[in-house]
């Protein structure tokens, strides 16, 4: 995978909506890999991140910001890193999403399909 730069705060980032967050005060080792994590164990803990962000209620608010703010690690939204680094390949950098919504403009698709019953290995 790419170098990815570090985050990126969008200016008109606001935090409120983490409040209602279905992860708010959870060990967030189940949304960030420890170093070196590989294969099966890697698959499973990102499996049970999109577990809990499958039932948040902030679930948009927190992919959009990961989005825009290029957020370069973690489950966010219940997209992982490499669901977001597919989404940046997407974009022009030059017109990387910096206004609040425009990550769901540009990434609805991936967000739903990222905690789809497929993703989750859930489908009948």
């Amino acid at each position: 995978m790419p170098q990815q730069p570090l985050a990126q705060v969008p200016a008109d980032a606001r935090w409120n909506w983490q409040e209602d967050a279905a992860c708010q005060g959870m060990d967030s080792s189940i949304f960030f890999h420890p170093q070196n994590e590989r294969g099966s164990a890697r698959s499973k803990r990102d499996r049970a991140a999109k577990l809990v962000c499958a039932q948040c209620p902030v679930r948009l608010e927190c992919a959009d910001y990961a989005i825009r703010a290029r957020e370069p690690y973690g489950v966010w939204g219940g997209l992982t890193e490499e669901d977001r680094e597919h989404i940046y390949l997407r974009i022009d950098a030059r017109h990387h999403p910096r206004r609040k919504g425009d990550g769901l403009r540009i990434a609805g698709s991936d967000i739903d399909r990222a905690i789809s019953g497929n993703a989750l290995g859930i489908t009948a």
